[in-house]
């Protein structure tokens, strides 16, 4: 997924679960639009089902500190993705 794609899906995912639209990229989203803690964890639910990953308790936690714009939010998922892929191409090598 590019990084445009996944901006794309995220503002879907704030205008479907949160009623926030077109929410700039370095919007601070708690200040600006109210995003709370809640609110993030039901984020990285939508973003686990788009994903189609599992983030640890601990990821989960570690996402909630940096989640404070869009821009945060890619770069945070991408940094993510290839640690995630990981595990799978090692499994796929033995």
């Amino acid at each position: 997924m590019t990084r445009e794609e996944l901006q794309t899906e995220i503002c879907s995912i704030f205008r479907r679960q949160f009623d926030i639209h077109d929410p700039g990229p370095d919007d601070d989203l708690q200040d600006m639009h109210g995003f709370d803690s809640i609110d993030a964890i039901e984020l990285l639910i939508e973003l686990e089902k788009v994903l189609d990953v599992s983030l640890s308790q601990e990821t989960k936690k570690d996402a909630m500190l940096h989640i404070r714009t869009v821009n945060q939010i890619c770069d945070y998922v991408q940094e993510l993705m290839p640690r995630q892929q990981a595990p799978n191409q090692d499994a796929l090598h033995q």
